[in-house]
């Protein structure tokens, strides 16, 4: 008598369970923008501040955005992991690895068509201030007043333009590795089935 183990095979790259847990990141990040910015708004509300407090609000909104994204892709990428059935680790990292890709592609044509969110946060204030330095270029051989900007106003302008674009590339970066490790702790081992051959 011989046995032997075969264990199931199937594609690496599931898209049902990576759309799955898209739909549950976007749904999970939704819901913490909005517990996020009632806790903020109640604060704000309720604190009799000044107004100069007004710029803390900014970065503050930014920082909780960045909590909530990690903590919806540690979501998305736990029921990537889920609903996949029985993987190794690897295969888990890599649909992790491909649901991040995908919720960053998805923010970024949000972003482009308008639709701004808590996913676009970090782009959309580069944008801005990229649009704000562009649009004080006038084009060559048109005869108008030059634009009042000093080199203070340019500096300025370029330094949030980095900020905005290093708070993009950290975060990015951050997302991934919460949405591996969301995949990584949602992987269950794959099933190993025993063949029994008599001769």
């Amino acid at each position: 008598m011989n046995r032997t183990a075969v264990v199931d095979y199937h594609d690496r790259v599931r898209w049902g369970p990576i759309l799955s847990g898209l739909v549950v990141a976007l749904a999970t990040q939704l819901l913490l923008s909005a517990l996020f910015g009632a806790i903020g708004a109640t604060t704000i509300a309720g604190s009799g501040a000044p107004r100069t407090n007004a710029p803390n609000v900014a970065g503050d909104v930014g920082i909780w955005s960045t909590i909530g994204l990690l903590i919806s892709l540690f979501v998305g990428g736990w029921v990537t992991a889920r609903a996949c059935g029985p993987m190794n680790r690897s295969t888990a990292l890599l649909n992790g690895a491909i649901l991040w890709a995908t919720t960053l592609a998805l923010g970024s044509w949000l972003l482009a068509s308008g639709v701004t969110g808590a996913f676009g946060l970090a782009t959309q204030a580069a944008a801005d201030l990229a649009g704000g330095a562009i649009g004080q270029v006038q084009p060559p051989n048109v005869n108008v007043t030059p634009p009042n900007v000093t080199a203070q106003d340019t500096r300025n302008i370029a330094s949030g333009i980095s900020q905005g674009l290093w708070w993009f590339f950290f975060g990015s970066l951050l997302g991934l590795i919460a949405s591996m490790i969301g995949a990584a702790a949602g992987a269950r081992s794959p099933r190993t089935n025993v063949t029994t051959t008599t001769y």
